[in-house]
């Protein structure tokens, strides 16, 4: 996979199988002076010559008016920029990272300046540097949190229970990732939308699990199994292992468990209910239909087209991409064929075990109600993976689909065409979409 596309992909968040890799050589010593100098060149509206410092994607991706226009809304937000209050260095090879601690009148924010090899920058974030902010439907009278271990020796993780106040047993929900190596909450730039998730639910009545996913905690061990994982290790087997958990605990009631799957979590529901102990439901927020190289590829014509513009070396780029995902469809791939050849790098052993699978036929027999949950104007999973759902399970007469305009990828509100530097901005999932999922949960029949 060209330079070009990965960072595409890094940039947007959209980088739907980044498994983890192992080292990398660590960057020249001055960055944190380069990241203190971009900060004050946005502080002093200089965004112009911040731009200077992006590399391609970057600068195609943020325009010095967009990030003039981000830093605006900062301040909006948190008053006037006052000062760098600390910084210091994470290595996430082959990028290094900058976070730089930004004192505001009101706050204290967190910039993560992602440095490529190359000195330039290649991503670049802004979360609240500080205590989680909780979005006004979360009542934290109403429940508690506590550490919970799901899986088993090697492969274990750690998670967080959020249990309800009160008398027990409680119906539970079980979140389960999109993509990538992610954190509990699904941490996406400032974003936290699993957080939101639980608290959200947590206060309704409604028990909650999360985790780190397996290629989060464990990126090392996972990185020496990367020519030969497939979905299972990434994702199902610890959402049955979960469940399974879940089961055990006396305070929730084994009967009303519920999977939700955010994203790839959501393609994956049908694999996770084969798998797992019986549930009692099934919820896809966002979660796709389409074969998975099919999503990449239309992602990332969507992003190179943003501007309007497709130049000849994208254009490329693009060509190089349609050629392996043509590998990734043809019958004779096989484990033999380098992950150099294959989109994103993912080696052979995943797509061959993603060969023929079809998440939204293979919904048509499940024994559990679902929840079809889908943001207007989400570019990652479309309305054309909602309608796919629609059309597969329009003879089920236990299916809830329903669509929120307006909405993104995270389920979080914007407006207008939907851009990867929306996710640069916090947010939280949307009430509608909690009380919805509640809502649909108490009306559950136990199994």
């Amino acid at each position: 996979m060209s330079h070009f596309l990965r960072n595409i992909c890094f940039l947007a968040i959209c980088c739907l199988l980044m498994l983890p890799v192992q080292g990398a050589e660590q960057g020249s010593g001055g960055r944190v002076e380069q990241a203190r100098t971009f900060i004050e060149q946005l502080d002093r509206g200089e965004a112009s010559q911040a731009v200077r410092e992006f590399d391609a994607v970057m600068a195609k991706a943020l325009s010095a008016e967009r990030l003039q226009a981000l830093w605006g809304s900062l301040e909006q937000q948190h008053g006037p920029f006052q000062k760098i209050q600390s910084t210091r260095v994470e290595i996430e090879a082959p990028y290094e990272i900058v976070l730089v601690s930004c004192q505001f009148e009101k706050n204290r924010v967190m910039a993560r300046v992602v440095y490529a090899q190359n000195n330039l920058i290649s991503g670049l974030f802004f979360k609240p540097d500080g205590e989680y902010q909780r979005p006004g439907y979360v009542d934290p009278r109403k429940f508690t949190e506590e550490p919970l271990v799901i899986g088993k020796g090697l492969w274990e993780l750690p998670g967080t229970l959020s249990l309800p106040v009160g008398e027990g047993p409680f119906p539970a929900v079980i979140l389960v990732h999109g993509s990538g190596p992610q954190d509990r909450n699904e941490t996406v730039g400032p974003n936290q939308p699993f957080k939101d998730l639980a608290q959200g639910l947590a206060s309704r009545g409604i028990a909650v699990l999360r985790y780190d996913k397996r290629t989060y905690h464990h990126r090392l061990k996972m990185a020496l199994l990367s020519q030969r994982i497939t979905v299972r290790e990434e994702t199902v087997e610890d959402a049955a292992l979960a469940a399974q958990r879940l089961a055990g605990d006396p305070r929730i009631d084994p009967r009303r468990i519920v999977v939700l799957g955010h994203s790839l979590g959501g393609y994956l529901l049908p694999r996770i209910a084969a798998e797992s102990r019986p549930v009692a439901g099934l919820i896809s927020l966002a979660g796709s239909v389409r074969p998975l190289e099919d999503l990449i590829l239309d992602q990332t014509r969507y992003l190179v087209q943003l501007d309007g513009e497709v130049t000849s070396e994208e254009q490329a780029q693009l060509d190089a991409l349609a050629v392996q995902v043509e590998r990734v469809r043809s019958m004779e791939l096989s484990e033999s064929v380098s992950a150099v050849d294959l989109p994103l790098g993912v080696p052979a052993s995943y797509w061959l075990d993603l060969q023929g699978y079809q998440p939204a036929q293979a919904a048509r027999t499940l024994s559990q109600p679902l929840l079809i949950l889908q943001g207007e104007r989400d570019y990652q999973v479309t309305m054309e993976d909602f309608r796919l759902w629609k059309e597969a399970l329009a003879e089920r007469k236990d299916v809830r689909l329903r669509s929120y305009p307006g909405l993104n990828h995270l389920l979080m509100a914007g407006e207008g065409k939907s851009l990867p530097t929306e996710y640069l901005v916090p947010g939280h999932v949307s009430e509608k979409v909690i009380q919805d999922i509640a809502d649909w949960v108490k009306t559950l029949r136990p199994l």
